[in-house]
C-alpha cells in the first residue's frame, strides 16, 4: 500500500512531536531524510540530522525509531519521526514526506491498515477507539479489557462450538440409520446448544452497564427560574460553564457538561427554569429541558419539595441533608460535599466496580443479540435442517462481529471515528 504519513501527538507546539509514517519505501523516505543508507537496528532510537531530500537544507535533529512489517502496529514496515514540536518544523517535515511520495493518512487509517493486515479485529480496534476517547477510570478500564481480545477470544469460543453443534446436527443427516448415532433429545449438541445460548444471554445482559460507562450517566438539574440551578452547576463542574445572572429566564437551553464521580463518567444537564411563559424562545427552552430531563438517569430538584435546596446563605438554614434535601450554597459551598459524596456513591451503584462488560458497543450488541436470535431460532426448530441453517446464520452473525465476513460496510463507520494518525 501507498506509504502514509501523520501526526501522531496532540496539539502544536509541544515539547515533542511524533511523526508517524506507514507502507511500503517508508525505510527508503527515512534513508533520504537522514541522508544515510544506515538505519537504527528496529524498536530502537536514534538521533539523526534531517535534511530536505532535494536541497539537503536541515530541517531539524530528531530521534528515528523503525518497525519492520509484520511485526508493526498496522503489520507494515512503520517508522516515527520523533522532532521537536513547533510548527515550523512539523510542516516542514511533512511536506518534505509529501515530496518523497508519501500522502497524508486519513483518519483511523493506520488502524484500519492494522485491521486489513489482521494485527486486531474490529472488536478490538474499536476498544482501541474508545481507550483514545476515555475520559474516566471505568472507561479506561473497558477500553482496556476489551483491546486486547477479550471479546474476539469469546466470540471464537461461541463459533467453535457453534462448528461443533453443526457437525453433530449433520451426522444425523449423513447417519441417520446407524446405531451408534444417539437419539436428537439425548445429543450432546442439545445440551451444548443450551450453554452456548447462556452464555450469549449472560454477555447481552450486561451491555446496559457498557452504555453507561461509555457515555455516562446523566444527571439533570431542574426546577424554576432563580433557584440556583445554573449556579449549582457550576460549583459541582468547579468552572464558570453556565452563565448566572439575577434574572429569570437567563438560561435558554440545555447545557452539558461532562464530569467525573470517583472515576465513573456523567454529564451533568443545566435546564432552562421550568415556568409558563409567552416568550417562544423560552418557551423551546423550556420543552428541551422537560424532554431531557424525562430520560435522565437521576434528577436534582430545586423546585419547591424537590431535592436539592439552593441558596442557605439567604436563609440562614444549615447545611447538610436533612429532611428528605440536601441543603446547599452553590455560591458559598456550604454543604457541597455533602451532595457530591451522595453524587459519588449513587454512581457507584450505577456502574460497580468488578470485570468489565464483554460487549461495549451498540454494534457489538446487535451483532450478539442477532446470534442469540438465531440460537434460540435453532433450539426451537423441530426441522433439524432449518435448525442447522439457523446456526450457520448465527455463525455468520459472529464472523461479522470480528470482521471475519464482509466488514466493508462498517470499516467506514469504526475508523472515521478515531483521530489523524491512529
Amino acid at each position: 500500500m501507498q506509504a502514509i504519513h501523520a501526526l501522531s501527538t496532540g496539539p502544536l507546539p509541544s515539547g515533542v512531536a511524533v511523526i508517524r509514517l506507514s507502507g511500503e519505501g517508508v525505510f527508503d523516505m527515512v534513508r533520504n531524510l537522514t541522508g544515510t543508507r544506515r538505519l537504527p537496528p528496529p524498536r530502537t532510537a536514534m538521533l539523526r540530522s534531517i535534511l530536505h531530500p532535494k536541497t539537503q537544507q536541515l530541517l531539524d535533529k530528531a530521534l528515528i525509531i523503525t518497525f519492520p512489517g509484520p511485526n508493526s502496529f498496522t503489520g507494515e514496515d512503520v517508522a516515527e519521526l520523533h522532532c521537536h514540536g513547533s510548527p515550523a518544523v512539523v510542516s516542514a517535515l511533512l511536506r518534505a514526506l509529501t515530496d518523497l511520495g508519501s500522502r497524508p493518512a486519513e483518519a483511523g487509517e493506520f488502524t484500519r491498515r492494522a485491521f486489513l493486515h489482521g494485527r486486531m479485529d474490529l472488536t478490538q480496534a474499536e476498544a482501541l477507539s474508545d481507550l483514545l476517547a476515555a475520559e474516566t477510570d471505568a472507561q479506561r478500564e473497558l477500553a482496556l479489557a476489551n483491546s486486547g481480545g477479550r471479546l474476539r477470544a469469546e466470540a471464537e469460543h461461541w463459533r467453535s462450538q457453534l462448528i461443533d453443534i453443526l457437525a453433530d446436527m449433520e451426522a444425523d443427516f449423513d447417519f441417520a440409520d446407524e446405531s451408534d448415532v444417539a437419539e436428537t433429545p439425548e445429543r450432546p449438541a442439545n445440551r451444548q446448544l443450551a450453554q452456548l445460548v447462556a452464555s450469549l444471554e449472560t454477555a447481552l445482559n450486561a451491555a446496559p452497564l457498557a452504555e453507561r460507562i461509555r457515555h455516562g450517566l446523566t444527571i439533570a438539574i431542574v426546577g424554576p427560574p432563580n433557584a440556583g440551578k445554573s449556579s449549582l452547576m457550576n460549583a459541582l463542574a468547579r468552572r464558570d460553564v453556565a452563565i448566572v445572572t439575577p434574572h429569570a429566564g437567563t438560561t435558554r437551553d440545555v447545557l452539558e457538561i461532562h464530569v467525573d464521580l470517583a472515576g465513573r463518567p456523567a454529564t451533568l444537564l443545566d435546564t432552562a427554569g421550568l415556568r409558563e411563559t409567552a416568550d417562544p424562545i423560552e418557551a423551546e427552552g423550556i420543552a428541551r429541558a422537560r424532554a431531557r430531563a424525562s430520560s435522565a438517569d437521576l434528577l436534582l430538584d430545586l423546585g419547591e419539595g424537590g431535592n436539592i435546596r439552593n441558596k442557605i446563605d439567604e436563609t440562614g438554614l444549615p447545611p447538610g441533608r436533612h429532611d428528605g434535601r440536601f441543603h446547599l450554597s452553590a455560591r458559598t459551598g456550604a454543604g457541597l460535599a455533602e451532595l457530591e459524596s451522595w453524587l459519588t456513591q449513587w454512581a457507584a451503584t450505577q456502574i460497580p466496580t468488578g470485570e468489565p462488560p464483554l460487549v461495549s458497543t451498540e454494534r457489538q450488541r446487535q451483532l450478539i443479540a442477532e446470534t442469540l436470535l438465531y440460537a434460540r431460532e435453532a433450539q426451537t426448530q423441530k426441522d433439524p435442517v432449518l435448525a442447522a441453517e439457523s446456526l450457520r446464520s448465527a455463525a455468520h452473525a459472529l464472523g461479522r462481529l470480528t470482521g471475519r465476513i464482509d466488514p466493508e460496510a462498517v470499516l467506514g463507520a469504526i475508523f472515521s471515528r478515531f483521530c489523524i494518525g491512529k
